[in-house]
């Protein structure tokens, strides 16, 4: 193409680069960068425009402005100032308000007495519970205390499954037939209920002997609390069918057995996948269990869970909340501000005690009305108004409807009772690869708290 005039750059620059032809030098982004230059081209016959300049429009000297002088202008000065008052008003309420929302918020006074940061695992703090019964629950694990399920490192307290015929003597054979477990003769059992202590395996009847090992702790008489506050900051297990839990049961059961002295599940999850049907462990269950009877545990009508998005809970550290008062009780998750389960004991609309929550006053069992168990409390909060003390475990597998029969490839039926844990263990292909790797196949705890209600004495 023939060489054209060179039309002067509308920034001045002789070298500016033209988008109909050019010639660019390597790694040019200017064209004067590097030493090289870049010529604009143009067809020949094409004019030459001029450069524009800018021209202020802006007025010089002195002009008339009648818009002061106008009286009407003052009407609307006066309304601006009526506006900016009603504003500046309106701004002063909202503060008011919020200021009194915050103040009308309970405070109390609390007094530490647990910090615990797991350098050791502390006798005078911690009792390990050991059985083999499932604790009402039907779970198939029996509790131990060997450092292969509970042990202390850097990270913290792990609490950690294991399968028994690899930590322990005992073989396959053994586990289904001619083998005994007896707590009771080596003296490590902590019941003194005989059949929690003892279980002979027999191939014939169906009795298995648990097939994995675990660990239960807790502060039963050495650290309690009656209201207050805890908080426990842990890393969930990951694997399916394993069932960690942070809760609080009574320590003298004031008003009756199970559940009528209440329990307080700060935290309960399962280790399944996030794609579990009830939520894996990407999800967790805050649960106030409470009733006359077994049968009529009402803790469906106080229950509450979480779930997160994009992870879960054995891929990091979560500290699991409860504030307790004689007013209310609330289960948080990494701070006050997410509150999961609340329930109001004092206030507008809440029921005058946990009886009249539960709507028990009508209830007939053997043709027999129903006594109150909390009647000759005067706590609206009863049975949640005595000593409590923290339990933390890893259970495996349950009988309780923990895990749905059916859902999500469950290998067991809860109702086949004792004939459960061999139907579990059966499938054990199936399911310990999904456990996690070393400590990831337990619960790691890496810091407790807790704080009586009242000033410290």
């Amino acid at each position: 193409m023939a060489a054209g005039k060179t039309s002067p750059s509308p920034f001045g620059d002789s070298n500016a680069v033209s988008s109909e032809t050019s010639s660019i030098a390597p790694h040019s982004r200017h064209g004067s960068e590097g030493g090289g230059t870049t010529t604009r081209h143009r067809d020949s016959g094409e004019k030459e425009k001029e450069k524009h300049q800018f021209r202020s429009y802006r007025l010089i000297g002195e002009y008339e402005q009648p818009w002061i002088k106008d009286k009407r202008m003052k009407k609307t000065r006066y309304n601006n100032w009526i506006v900016y008052t009603f504003m500046i008003i309106g701004f002063g309420v909202a503060g008011y308000i919020c200021f009194a929302a915050t103040q009308s918020v309970p405070k109390h006074d609390y007094c530490l007495i647990l910090d615990e940061t797991f350098k050791t695992l502390d006798p005078n703090v911690w009792n390990h519970e050991v059985q083999v019964d499932g604790y009402g629950t039907g779970s198939f694990d029996w509790t131990t205390t060997d450092p292969k399920n509970s042990f202390v490192d850097a990270e913290g307290l792990h609490i950690v499954p294991t399968l028994t015929n690899m930590s322990t003597p005992i073989s396959n054979e053994q586990i289904s037939n001619g083998f005994t477990v007896n707590l009771t003769a080596d003296g490590s059992c902590t019941s003194t209920t005989p059949f929690n202590c003892a279980i002979h395996s027999n191939n014939t009847l169906g009795y298995t002997i648990p097939p994995v090992r675990s660990a239960r702790l807790n502060t039963k008489g050495k650290k309690t609390i009656r209201y207050g506050k805890v908080e426990i900051t842990a890393k969930m297990p990951a694997g399916d069918w394993l069932w960690p839990a942070l809760w609080l049961v009574p320590q003298d059961d004031v008003y009756g057995a199970w559940p009528r002295s209440g329990e307080i599940d700060i935290a309960e999850a399962r280790g399944n996948s996030p794609d579990y049907p009830l939520g894996g462990r990407d999800t967790y269950t805050s649960t106030l269990h409470w009733g006359p009877t077994t049968e009529l545990n009402a803790f469906w009508r106080t229950t509450a869970g979480r779930k997160i998005r994009r992870t879960d809970f054995s891929k990091s550290f979560h500290t699991f909340g409860l504030e307790w008062s004689g007013d209310y009780m609330y289960t948080y998750l990494d701070s006050r501000l997410q509150q999961v389960l609340y329930v109001g004991i004092v206030g507008k609309g809440t029921p005058k005690n946990f009886w009249d929550r539960g709507q028990f006053e009508d209830v007939f069992v053997n043709n027999t009305l129903l006594p109150n168990p909390w009647a000759a409390s005067p706590n609206r909060g009863a049975p949640f108004d005595q000593e409590f003390y923290l339990v933390m475990n890893v259970a495996v597998g349950s009988r309780n409807g923990w895990f749905l029969d059916g859902v999500g490839g469950k290998p067991w039926v809860d109702a086949s009772t004792h004939l459960a844990p061999g139907a579990f263990y059966q499938h054990v292909d199936d399911w310990y690869p999904t456990w996690g790797e070393g400590n990831a196949r337990g619960m790691t705890v890496k810091a407790v708290k807790m704080w009586q209600e009242g000033a410290c004495k």
